[in-house]
């Protein structure tokens, strides 16, 4: 009688590393999963995946907005369990800095148990005039008094916001957000406020892109140079009246505005797994 054995192959290690959640797609041999906003990142079975998690982006005030924090790594393990994927918002800008109201920090993004910050909002004129701290800080506001400080951005995660320079004379230029690779630009002249700090480029997504610019700063009134977001100014700027918004799905700082606009928002974050 036949041996029903024979020709029977044998498979060792099982089924093959996979995943479900987000958006996904594929690159490069990699698989992409791609969290524009929260879920749940649920592999079959242990293994070890690359991560990218951004938060949003801090709004701006007169000063720039920082951008969210920046965190990466490559080689992190993961078990058959389901993650909770936590995409922060970006924070809203300043709509009254006359009366000292600063732009809203970012909200945190999270994923496979890390954290990055939100980034934080810019300063204001005149009464509430130093960035907020974040995942990089916002950007300082002008002021007819005194020095006002860039926000201090979390260590691995984004860079400090400039400053208003000491430059208290008409048209009180303000200070850009810090960005993932540099530190937000100090305003340079009595009417030349900072440019945003740069931001990092990626490629997990399967293309080169780049996240967490800071916003750029303006002036408090008309006339002089506004500040550019960082990275060549792409995304958040100061735009005079009102702040340019941060790329949504970028963690880019909103871009300042003068004393009588709105600040631009905070782009908001993104979350990254692949394999």
């Amino acid at each position: 009688m036949p041996n029903p054995n024979i020709n029977r192959k044998i498979v060792l290690g099982g089924l093959k590393f996979s995943a479900t959640g987000g958006d996904i797609t594929y690159s490069g041999g990699k698989t992409i999963h791609t969290f524009n906003s929260s879920g749940t990142f649920t592999p079959n079975k242990s293994g070890n995946v690359e991560y990218l998690v951004i938060a949003g982006g801090g709004g701006g005030g007169q000063g720039g907005g920082g951008a969210g924090g920046y965190r990466t790594g490559t080689g992190f393990a993961v078990t058959a369990q389901g993650y909770a994927i936590t995409v922060g918002a970006g924070g809203a800008g300043s709509v009254t800095q006359s009366g000292g109201a600063v732009g809203v920090n970012g909200s945190d993004s999270s994923a496979l148990g890390i954290t990055a910050t939100g980034g934080g909002g810019g300063g204001s004129v005149n009464a509430t005039r130093n960035g907020s701290n974040g995942g990089s800080g916002g950007g300082g506001g002008g002021s007819s008094a005194d020095l006002a400080t860039g926000g201090t951005g979390t260590a691995g995660q984004g860079n400090n916001g400039g400053t208003n320079g000491s430059f208290i004379l008409s048209p009180y230029p303000a200070g850009g957000g810090g960005g993932a690779a540099t530190v937000g630009v100090n305003a340079s002249a009595a009417s030349i406020s900072g440019n945003g700090g740069d931001g990092t480029t990626s490629s997990i997504s399967g293309a080169s892109v780049i996240y967490a610019c800071g916003g750029g700063g303006s002036n408090n009134s008309a006339g002089g140079t506004e500040g550019v977001g960082g990275s060549a100014g792409i995304n958040g700027g100061g735009a005079g009246d009102n702040g340019t918004n941060g790329t949504t799905n970028t963690g880019t700082g909103g871009g300042g505005a003068r004393a009588t606009g709105t600040g631009g928002t905070g782009g908001s974050g993104i979350v990254i797994i692949s394999y």
